[in-house]
């Protein structure tokens, strides 16, 4: 049997992994979730961030991040340097202090870009679990396990569902950009 339910709970994680990266980007204002991309090469391993230090935001425009083991301190410092947040670690001891500048026009239209590929990405994901589903309604169409009317009805069902979701990204992009270009 046909379950669009299934299907639509992979696009629903596809959103998931999508806000996520959204809460990532820079907004101008201080957010340990920003740190949360950026991986360190420790213990043969990537790690995020937040698996070697304690992460606190002091102020709006300031991330501390407490490195637990000071051998690590280097190598957090350098994938700091390395992300494209466009930030710039400051050491004192085992605290890296992280100030949030401003954000200039240039950097907000660079995001805004961002913002877009990443939904874009995110779009290309659900419509191919749109694919997916309708590959599975063919299959189930060719061994006779459905008619053709429950083919076309579970194929409608999945493609309200695709826009639903690809709406859902359209206005989550919407209000990232609106909060990005917010000063």
């Amino acid at each position: 049997m046909f379950d669009e339910k299934s299907y639509s709970l992979k696009m629903d994680k596809a959103i998931e992994v999508f806000s996520k990266e959204l809460s990532s980007l820079r907004t101008g204002r201080a957010n340990s979730a920003m740190l949360d991309l950026i991986k360190v090469d420790v213990y043969g391993q990537q790690m995020p961030i937040n698996q070697l230090a304690s992460i606190t935001t002091p102020e709006p425009r300031m991330i501390n991040i407490q490195i637990w083991d000071i051998n690590n301190l280097p190598l957090v410092d350098a994938a700091i340097k390395k992300s494209d947040l466009g930030l710039n670690p400051q050491i004192d001891g085992q605290l890296i202090r992280l100030p949030v500048p401003e954000l200039n026009e240039e950097r907000r239209t660079e995001i805004k870009k961002i913002i877009k590929s990443v939904g874009e990405k995110c779009k290309v994901s659900i419509r191919n679990i749109r694919r997916e589903a309708n590959e599975d309604l063919k299959k189930l169409l060719k061994s006779k396990d459905i008619g053709e009317d429950e083919e076309k009805t579970h194929e409608k069902k999945v493609q309200t569902i695709t826009d639903d979701h690809i709406k859902s990204v359209d206005e989550k992009i919407l209000l990232k950009e609106k909060e990005i270009m917010t000063i």
